[in-house]
């Protein structure tokens, strides 16, 4: 059961148009690295879990990253809502203008569309387990770069904030990996 809280998980309000950093902060929506592919990713391995422990953490976070992926649209618009097409062009985000408008649409900075081919499910608890630390390593490093990129405050708090929470998910997903190899799975 998924109940929907009619507001972002840490406030949004971003004043000043960034098209260039919008560019950069898609890959966290749609890429190989990004929210909805963890979130997928999270959801589908929760089947093959041994028991409720798993299930429910694995389940809890994936429905965090939907919430993440809410966060880094509403980012992207607010980086973009004013944005003339020539600025998009200069960007590089005139094929995205052309195919979405300004649409906020799952994809990596350089255009590729989302695809579930950015994660897998083997099924073995601890290679899934293994894979869930790596991606959220993986995106950690992505937010410190993205962080690296601006010095907008209104963009800054909601990264730091988004990192924090990737290094929350490994730490989680580590003490459940090693409760299952203690168990002998």
């Amino acid at each position: 059961m998924f109940k929907y809280v009619k507001h972002t998980n840490y406030p949004i309000n971003i004043k000043k148009k960034d098209v260039k950093m919008a560019k950069y902060l898609v890959t966290q929506f749609g890429g190989s690295n990004g929210e909805l592919a963890a979130s997928m990713r999270y959801f589908s391995q929760k089947f093959s879990m041994p028991d409720e422990r798993g299930k429910a953490l694995l389940n809890d976070i994936a429905t965090e990253e939907l919430g993440h992926c809410e966060m880094i649209a509403t980012m992207i618009h607010q980086l973009t809502k004013d944005a003339t097409i020539e600025e998009l062009e200069a960007c590089g985000l005139g094929s995205m203008f052309t195919e979405h408008g300004k649409g906020v649409y799952p994809s990596d900075s350089f255009g590729n569309p989302f695809t579930v081919s950015y994660f897998a499910v083997t099924g073995d608890v601890l290679a899934d387990l293994s894979e869930d630390m790596a991606a959220e390593q993986k995106a950690r490093a992505i937010y410190e770069n993205l962080i690296d990129l601006t010095d907008d405050e209104d963009l800054l708090g909601p990264l730091l904030w988004l990192r924090q929470r990737e290094v929350v998910h490994f730490n989680r997903f580590k003490e459940l990996y090693d409760y299952y190899k203690k168990q002998g799975y």
